[in-house]
């Protein structure tokens, strides 16, 4: 999952110096961070552990561990006294949906990887403790924990219980595994806690590689399957699941760059979406993790390329001039969150990194590192990039 950086004129350029000197990369990205990470964890030092537990679905047909969410784009049916069936609005979120779930998962996720990029940073035990107290009440008693399973998420009312694209909701846990690799070495994380929280993730990757629902996750042909893969690599690499490393990889050669990319780089199915900007950022920062998490000693997936010469390279190549200048967009602007974007992609530092593109995190340093709009904020899987580095 990790990658070594060494490259001197990369890290003195990310400081702002103006000749080269001889310091690791990874180094200047954690002197960059610092006061963010730090402002994080010392806001989550105080917080009280959550739990899906402490919010009950009255629709859920689940039980109260269970994940439950209601698909994005689905509204009451004016047209019917009780608005059942639910009805479709591609691109626009209803307000109203039981949301609960997924903001106590996000805010676990912000919670515990800002403490845990702040103890790598500072090795101050007081942040290891925190993080392993979240993580406790959120996967691990029995009495508070999530079960490892998402058989009720982007449920519909009226339609179906829950749904294979629901799977998307825990693409954020794919921070918590770094996380716990960075808490390694402190007091708080003891053996056995390491222990059960890889058995949550071993449980957890095992239903979404097993169940009718990770199945048609796994084989969707858009963002979505790019999501569900991402997470089966990260989780695999942090159980030690070597097949399903390998699957990972194969689907990123076959499927995510030989059918989802386009010859100029862009997605076609996510230009086609009435967010075609925001689907477009989600998608190539998604892939651009996946491809790192997977790279090794024998193949680097940032510079793998199909013999027509697509590759990560050239989706960076389409959506960096747009990021660096949104007026320079030509589709439509997204029906939602428009000017909340763009936040900062992830793409363009591990573009930057594994590319040796100076000019990439140059700009990645000048973007807000730490949007406010909900929405935007929802569709970003990494918010403490040091945790992905070493």
């Amino acid at each position: 999952m990790v990658r070594l950086l060494s490259t001197g004129l990369l890290a003195w350029t990310l400081l702002g110096c103006s000749s080269p000197a001889p310091r690791p990369a990874s180094a200047a990205i954690e002197i960059h961070e610092r006061p963010r990470v730090l402002a994080a964890a010392e806001r989550a030092l105080s917080a009280a552990p959550l739990t899906i537990t402490a919010y009950p679905a009255k629709l859920s047909e689940g039980g109260r561990n269970d994940f439950y969410s209601n698909g994005d784009y689905w509204w009451p049916d004016p047209a019917k006294p009780d608005g059942l069936p639910y009805i479709r609005r591609d691109g626009q979120t209803n307000p109203e949906n039981f949301a609960q779930h997924r903001h106590a998962l996000n805010t676990f996720r912000d919670q515990v990887a800002a403490l845990a990029a702040a103890y790598r940073l500072t090795r101050e035990e007081k942040y290891a403790a925190q993080a392993v107290r979240l993580l406790d009440v959120f996967l691990l008693d029995p009495a508070t924990r999530m079960n490892p399973h998402l058989k009720f998420a982007q449920a519909i009312p009226g339609r179906n219980p829950g749904r294979g694209i629901g799977i998307i909701d825990t693409l954020h846990l794919i921070e918590i595994p770094p996380s716990i690799a960075a808490l390694r070495g402190s007091r708080a994380l003891t053996a056995d806690r390491e222990a059960g929280l890889r058995r949550w993730f071993g449980d957890y990757q095992d239903w979404m590689l097993s169940s009718p629902n990770g199945q048609e996750e796994a084989n969707e042909k858009n963002n979505h399957a790019v999501a569900f893969w991402l997470q089966v690599a990260v989780f695999a690499d942090f159980t030690g699941d070597a097949a399903a490393l390998a699957e990972c990889r194969a689907r990123f050669t076959r499927k995510f760059i030989g059918t989802q990319m386009a010859m100029d780089g862009g997605f076609p199915l996510e230009l086609a979406r009435t967010k075609p900007y925001a689907y477009s950022l989600f998608q190539l920062d998604n892939l651009s993790t996946l491809g790192w998490v997977l790279s090794d000693a024998g193949t680097d997936f940032w510079r793998y390329t199909l013999p027509d010469g697509r590759g990560l390279a050239r989706g960076v190549e389409f959506m960096t001039p747009f990021v660096a200048d949104k007026g320079r967009w030509t589709r439509p602007p997204d029906v939602q969150a428009w000017e909340g974007w763009p936040a900062r992609p992830v793409f363009l530092l591990l573009g930057g990194l594994a590319l040796d593109r100076p000019e990439l995190i140059d700009l990645w340093r000048r973007l807000d590192g730490d949007p406010t709009d909900p929405e935007v904020r929802r569709n970003r899987a990494i918010t403490q990039p040091v945790l992905w580095l070493r």
